[in-house]
């Protein structure tokens, strides 16, 4: 039987974050420029610039690193400068000429499956949005990462059909999903919110940590409401680890 300390992610700032399965730590979406180094996201609320909190102090040591997508909060400059340009780091092949022209030497695109150090990656669906905003945002992906224990980081994705399959296909010991709501002016929410995160809790067993939070300006949904609105849900706070 898996121990708990078989898989964990620990938050550090918006969608970035340590995902631990078994001795192997993926680095996920870094974003590391400083607060408010970027302009706020167009078209939102608000326009505070961008990211509106700083890195917590914590201990950055990873095997590999894992973009979901290039989009600002999840890949920037400030990652490029500072990722090593040999790591290994895999991402969406739509993407990865992207790494290359940075000068990243061991950029791994993940069509389906992959395997890492005893762990098999897998890339999953997402849609990041509603309509022709989602395919404006495109492409985005989730990943699963498949050791003795399982976890399943959405990325940037509304609840849709295709995540309900992939709980199903692959019954994870954990879901990371970019909670957040995050909104324009115009349209409904690109990320997850109270209903979609609540769909997922009712459609796995499995541990559900909600990140993406209160560090992009339009993202607009804060942890105390979504605490409030849901049970069973852990939404940790910037630099806190959880285990499956």
């Amino acid at each position: 039987m898996s121990t708990a300390t078989d898989a964990s992610v620990q938050l550090i700032r918006n969608a970035t974050a340590l995902v631990d399965v078994g001795d192997t730590t993926f680095l996920v979406d870094p974003m590391f420029a400083s607060p408010g180094e970027n302009p706020p996201v167009p078209n939102s609320p608000n326009d505070r610039r961008n990211p509106l909190v700083p890195l917590p102090d914590v201990n950055l040591s990873y095997d590999a690193v894992v973009v979901t997508h290039r989009h600002p909060d999840h890949w920037g400059e400030a990652a490029s400068d500072e990722v090593d340009a040999d790591v290994p780091l895999f991402c969406q092949p739509e993407e990865a000429d992207a790494f290359a022209d940075e000068g990243f030497t061991d950029v791994r695109p993940v069509d389906d499956e992959t395997a890492f150090e005893g762990v098999t990656i897998h890339r999953t669906p997402g849609r990041h949005g509603h309509g022709e905003l989602a395919e404006e945002m495109a492409p985005v992906s989730g990943f699963v990462f498949e050791g003795d224990e399982t976890v399943y980081v959405a990325g940037d994705t509304i609840w849709y059909e295709p995540v309900e399959e992939t709980l199903d296909r692959f019954d994870p010991d954990m879901v990371v999903l970019n909670g957040g709501e995050a909104q324009f002016e115009q349209g409904d929410p690109i990320t997850m919110g109270v209903e979609g995160i609540a769909a997922v809790r009712e459609a796995t067993d499995a541990t559900v940590v909600v990140v993406h939070m209160e560090a992009i300006n339009h993202c607009l949904l804060t942890r105390d409401e979504l605490r409030s609105a849901t049970e069973d849900v852990h939404v940790p706070e910037d630099g806190e680890q959880v285990s499956a």
